[in-house]
């Protein structure tokens, strides 16, 4: 455990008893005093349990790195003295390393608290992978978000080197770039950490924010130049950063301006017009606006015609209409864009199918991926009027099939009609044999079939790990998102796969969770 702090002892208590209470008990605590004129030494030195090293102010990157050099441990975590671990942080970042022996680090959720300590709105967790190139995924943001939510292997940092000294802030993102160029890493969905919000935070320093968080990803761009998705992916992620930082950043210029404040909006406006020019030449306007206007900032704020952005004309055309090409999910069409993603993560899980193997409705996708390796095909129906079942039970409570029956099930698009879904889920689960593998689908966006209309849910990434973990062991889930905002678009018009360039396809966006893959397998311990 390494805590850098610089002037924040007031929070240092709370942080390093934060660490003594966890669960896991086998750590060390350095605490770096990064040049601090108040008495952060004299707190920690009061602990026998801490390790404090006393240096010159080099920046909390400077700081991490003494921490790295002076510890012993084989996995580091990184806790900032103002904020908190929960005590089952080291537990779930150990188990979770142990559980993938190729990640280079592993990362949970983490929630918000104010000053005093009091919860604020609860962080949300983002998928496990929101593509399949978790460093394309990171070039659109840091979607991991709090650095003392991430548990890291020693070994990485002789790897790909230390924290960047060089860079004012965003070093963490910068080294999650450099570890997801080589290294895979994992996310668990325990919730391990707390990040105060006190009014000083760095993140509060928009432009400074904005002119690291740039310079970060600009650091990036010999690594993606004969790559066309990574390149689309940088640019997102550059219009990511101006949006978090450069937006509040417009406005505090014209804040700082109209309240006189020349030497501060000056500064500030130069680093919007070298990071963001076209947001520096709204604010401009604004200026102006308000000048000529006489009204208040917060007027021009609250005023109904305020517009961040120009917008220009959209043009829809076959798409400018209120009903759907088709209403058969692209069947008519083709081959359905939500199976054309199923088949792709059926296809890299092969391996999975095998020895004795159930699914449901039909065996066409275990006679398609599980080759020889598949010992028994069951199918599972509600109905007796299926030829194809060869067992007839109702995923809700089906007592007629014996507990740890089968090596793989498959079950694809089935969750969403079944309204006791929890009670499916632990049928699931029950009929697995120890080490057996669920590959499971969901949709998230889609249409919805009329005849009859049987859907009762829609899924998330989130929902839908969250139920498996209600069952299964969270570091067993593996979570997978398909689609984008074109895909999903073409799939509730109803056209199909034939109707899209591959790499349309194969092109993934977290915010548009078109199927949901998921890969669980059962513990020999039930959790």
């Amino acid at each position: 455990m390494v805590i850098p702090c610089f002037n924040q002892a007031h929070f240092l208590d709370e942080a390093i008893q934060s660490v003594l209470a966890q669960s896991y008990r086998d750590f060390e605590i350095v605490v770096v005093d990064d040049g601090s004129t108040d008495n952060t030494s004299e707190i920690a030195t009061r602990y026998q349990e801490v390790q404090c090293i006393r240096q010159d102010n080099q920046g909390l990157a400077g700081a991490r790195n003494t921490g790295i050099r002076e510890s012993k441990g084989s996995y580091l975590v990184f806790l900032d003295a103002d904020d908190r671990l929960l005590p089952e942080a080291l537990e779930a970042g150990v188990k979770c390393l142990k559980a993938y022996p190729d990640g280079a680090f592993v990362f949970g959720r983490y929630r918000n608290i104010a000053a005093d300590g009091s919860i604020l709105r609860e962080k949300q967790p983002l998928p496990l992978s929101i593509t399949e190139d978790s460093y394309e995924s990171l070039l659109q943001g840091n979607y991991i978000g709090m650095h003392a939510t991430v548990m890291y292997r020693r070994a990485v940092f002789e790897s790909v080197g230390v924290f960047n000294t060089s860079i004012d802030a965003g070093e963490d993102y910068d080294l999650y770039l450099r570890i997801a160029r080589k290294f895979s890493f994992y996310r668990h969905s325990t919730m391990v950490a707390e990040y105060r919000h006190h009014g000083t935070n760095m993140t509060g320093d928009f432009a400074l924010m904005l002119k690291s968080m740039k310079t970060v990803l600009r650091s990036q761009r010999p690594y993606i130049k004969r790559d066309k998705r990574r390149k689309e992916a940088y640019k997102l992620g550059v219009r990511y950063w101006q949006y978090c930082y450069g937006m509040p950043l417009a406005w505090e210029v014209l804040a700082h301006a109209q309240g006189q404040q020349w030497k501060k909006a000056i500064w500030d406006g130069l680093v919007l017009m070298h990071y963001y020019p076209s947001a520096f030449a709204r604010a401009w306007q604004k200026l102006g606006a308000l000048a000529l206007s006489g009204r208040s900032l917060r007027s021009l704020w609250q005023s109904q015609d305020y517009k961040p952005l120009e917008v220009g004309r959209v043009r829809f055309g076959d798409l400018r209409r209120q009903t759907p090409v088709s209403r058969h999910f692209g069947f008519d069409r083709g081959l359905p864009i939500d199976r054309y993603y199923i088949e792709n993560f059926l296809s890299r899980r092969s391996g999975d199918i095998k020895g004795r193997v159930l699914e449901i409705k039909d065996n066409t996708y275990t006679r398609k991926y599980g080759g020889s390796g598949v010992e028994v095909s069951d199918v599972l129906d509600v109905s007796e009027d299926n030829p194809r079942a060869t067992i007839v039970a109702d995923l809700v409570c089906a007592p007629n099939i014996p507990s740890d029956t089968f090596d793989c099930i498959i079950c694809t698009q089935t969750l969403q009609f079944v309204y006791e879904v929890r009670s499916a889920i632990q049928t699931l689960h029950r009929i697995l044999k120890p080490g057996g593998i669920l590959l499971m689908t969901v949709p998230g966006i889609s249409q919805i079939d009329q005849e009859p209309p049987n859907l009762h849910w829609a899924f998330t990434s989130l929902s839908a790990r969250q139920l498996l973990e209600e069952v299964f062991l969270a570091a067993d889930i593996e979570v997978e998102i398909r689609g984008n905002v074109l895909a999903a678009i073409s799939f509730l018009q109803g056209l199909a796969v034939e109707d899209l360039r591959q790499e349309e396809l194969d092109y993934h966006d977290s915010c548009y969770e078109v199927l949901i893959a998921l890969r669980a397998a059962k513990g020999d311990i039930a959790p």
